[in-house]
């Protein structure tokens, strides 16, 4: 058996908001994802953005197998107590040495908590899927990507990106936009990170769109929020069976429509973490 902990991103009134656009919140969607992979799992949960929850201590932490760190709506660079939290406790989780692993928001904390630099994205926001991600010569090598094309795409969410690297930041993906993926070494401890979103389905997709409406009308990425509708709408239609035509309009492939190669970053850490236990 496994024992996870997993990082709640998000605070009590984020968790509480999203889950009222119909989106699941981050860790029950997450610990879902992981059950689905393997069944040898047991959870925990940690909520460093609140403020009233209590932490494990370090000596605690290495009692884990391995950290799963989830998204959120938080951005690195507002500040805040919420964020200088999490910063604080990724840095105790790169301590303990326990094997780490984060989606988008996860990857930046541990980018700002090794000593590299969070900054909105002068490219813009990617939302549904993140194109024409291509390994890079480490990333293709890799553990992380095993069993991985060398150009896929997937789900994403994010307007952030990485604008400066952390001394022991491996870059193991890229796209247009910016670095996709990496693994920090920091303490002692080390974190596989991904910009994008392997624990999302495309109904989680949907509900960011209905969330962020106003804001990607906004930034010109839809021309009203009744067009935002539409393509949630589209979006949420497609874990089910998406018709032919969907498929072409979007570009829609293996790599975003098959879980189990959508997963296949979440699936390749749980199977380094078991190794290393074994």
């Amino acid at each position: 058996m496994l024992k996870l902990l997993i990082v709640e991103g998000n605070t009590a009134e984020q968790r509480r908001r999203h889950g009222e656009a119909g989106g699941r919140i981050a860790h029950e969607l997450y610990t879902d994802v992981l059950r689905q992979i393997r069944s040898d799992l047991s959870f925990d949960i940690a909520f460093p953005a609140d403020g009233d929850s209590s932490l494990p201590s370090d000596s605690t932490l290495a009692a884990f197998d391995g950290i799963v760190w989830t998204g959120s709506a938080l951005n690195i660079y507002n500040d805040g107590p919420e964020i200088e939290r999490q910063i604080a406790f990724s840095r105790s989780c790169f301590r303990a040495h326990v094997p780490q692993f984060g989606s988008c928001w996860g990857l930046q904390v541990a980018v700002a908590a090794a000593g590299g630099e969070i900054a909105l994205n002068s490219k813009g926001r990617e939302i549904g899927i993140a194109r024409k991600i291509a390994l890079t010569e480490a990333g293709k090598s890799h553990a992380l990507y095993r069993g991985k094309p060398p150009v896929f795409d997937a789900l994403a969410v994010h307007k952030d990106g990485i604008a400066k690297l952390p001394d022991g930041a491996c870059v193991l993906s890229t796209n247009v936009m910016g670095i996709q993926a990496l693994s920090i070494s920091f303490e002692g401890g080390e974190l596989w990170g991904v910009q994008y979103h392997p624990e999302y389905h495309f109904g989680e997709v949907a509900s960011c769109m209905r969330r962020y409406a106003p804001g990607l009308v906004e930034e010109g990425l839809f021309s009203r929020q009744a067009d935002v509708e539409d393509a949630a709408s589209e979006f949420a239609a497609f874990d089910a069976a998406p018709p032919k035509r969907a498929q072409w309009c979007f570009g829609l492939e293996a790599d975003v429509l098959e879980p189990s190669m959508r997963q296949r970053e979440i699936a390749n850490w749980l199977a380094f973490v078991a190794d290393g236990k074994r």
